[in-house]
């Protein structure tokens, strides 16, 4: 038996697994079952860490965020509108590095208060450039929401940047919708270069935000 197998069970080592095994078998295939069978122990020792499987759930998405602001310094000099690029930017290139990572990470509660000190620097940020409190919390709730969906939908056809689901083969579809032509025609701005339709997507919801509440 390897050195890593006997290490001490724990719920960090239980949460780096089912990320390992996200990769390989997807949000439906995870199960306590299967991360108790690459940890070589018994399920019911899972148990004693994690209730269920959202309660799994939500140490992945925590140890998600931890890898994801691992390192990373907040500039102070930031701008308003620079933060929630720079943020969004980076959920959305943490997520992309799982398989269902959007649908993991969407609606977890953290199970400890490791993002409190990102939230309040942000929190400062936006207020001290005029925002009230609900109003830089509805900002950026409304950036956080688009992500989740738009990388969720980017997941529907890449489930990983390397793959790609069948019947969303653009050509095909044109022809197929070849009685619609602007319909044919949309291929290409739904299922390709996702990345530019984030940032132009990330670059309308900053623009509501400067509209709806001004810009400092």
């Amino acid at each position: 038996m390897s050195t890593e197998r006997r290490a001490p069970l724990d719920r960090k080592r239980v949460a780096d697994t089912a990320l390992r095994l996200l990769n390989e078998v997807g949000l439906d295939g995870l199960s306590l079952r299967t991360i108790a069978r690459e940890l070589d122990v018994k399920a019911p020792a899972l148990y004693w860490h994690f209730k269920d499987k959202q309660a799994l759930l939500d140490e992945m998405a925590t140890e998600m965020y931890r890898r994801m602001v691992a390192g990373i310094a907040l500039d102070p000099g930031d701008t308003w509108q620079e933060r929630m690029a720079k943020t969004y930017r980076g959920l959305r290139d943490a997520l992309l590095g799982y398989r269902d990572g959007a649908k993991v990470y969407s609606g977890a509660r953290f199970t400890g208060t490791d993002h409190a000190r990102e939230m309040e620097e942000n929190l400062r940020l936006f207020t001290a450039a005029g925002f009230t409190l609900a109003e830089a919390v509805r900002a950026n709730q409304t950036a956080y929401a688009f992500t989740i969906g738009f990388v969720t939908e980017e997941q529907g056809v890449r489930p990983l940047p390397d793959e790609r689901r069948e019947g969303y083969d653009v050509a095909e579809r044109a022809r197929l919708l070849a009685e619609f032509p602007l319909s044919a025609a949309v291929g290409a701005e739904l299922f390709e270069d996702y990345d530019r339709h984030f940032e132009e997507g990330l670059e309308l919801v900053v623009a509501g935000i400067e509209a709806r509440y001004g810009s400092a």
